[in-house]
């Protein structure tokens, strides 16, 4: 429904699950699309084996999106090799799970530099190309946790509100320049990322979900 033809998209943290799917899907409705991984090369030459497969251009980079001179070489190896990039999906998230009482500075930071810094990173690398066309489309994954809290992640929540700040604030900045910013927040999604999450806990999960209630005939 949507015809990204000519487009350039970049979706950070790609190699699996939901970043995974959003390629695909991004693909699917004619944009190139550059998969960025930090360590799960296979995983990203796959999705672009099958991007490609199917007729679509792809181009697997890898970066740590917490560093900035390794985001900023990524960006320059897009354009250069696919052009822009127009789409910005800002996915790339770990999880440290810890009591707030128990957590170590170390899981602090890696879950919030990753979320919340690489969004910032990716954005400052990616915008000044969208700036120069009067496009572009930047969507931050956040999640339910940054809206609700959850129990043993102050980090994960932390970095997944503030990626909603982050996205209202690069909204107001950008809109002049026909640039969108916004932030979807999911709910629990079976990914690898949940795989190992205890059965009562995701049922509790479920149980939150308003559709999860009805049968939908």
């Amino acid at each position: 429904m949507v015809d990204l033809n000519g487009r350039v998209a970049l979706v950070t943290g790609a190699s699996r699950g939901i970043g995974r799917a959003i390629a695909l899907g991004l693909a699917q409705a004619g944009a190139s699309v550059a998969v960025n991984y930090r360590q799960r090369a296979e995983a990203a030459q796959a999705v672009c084996a099958e991007i490609e497969s199917a007729g679509g251009r792809c181009l697997a980079v890898q970066a740590d999106v917490r560093d900035q001179e390794a985001v900023s070489a990524m960006a320059k190896l897009v354009t250069d090799q696919l052009g822009g990039p127009h789409i910005l999906v800002n996915n790339a998230g770990v999880l440290a799970d810890q009591y707030v009482a128990f957590m170590k500075p170390e899981q602090w930071d890696e879950v919030i530099e990753t979320s919340l810094k690489g969004a910032f990173y990716c954005t400052k690398a990616a915008v000044r190309a969208m700036m120069r066309e009067k496009w572009g489309r930047i969507v931050n994954i956040s999640s339910d946790a940054g809206l609700m809290g959850d129990v043993r992640r102050v980090n994960y929540a932390a970095a997944k509100a503030g990626l909603v700040g982050f996205a209202k604030a690069a909204a107001r900045e950008l809109a002049a320049q026909n640039i969108t910013v916004n932030a979807v927040a999911p709910g629990i999604i079976e990914t690898d990322m949940t795989a190992d999450m205890a059965e009562p806990r995701a049922k509790a999960f479920r149980q939150m979900i308003p559709l999860s209630l009805f049968v939908i005939p």
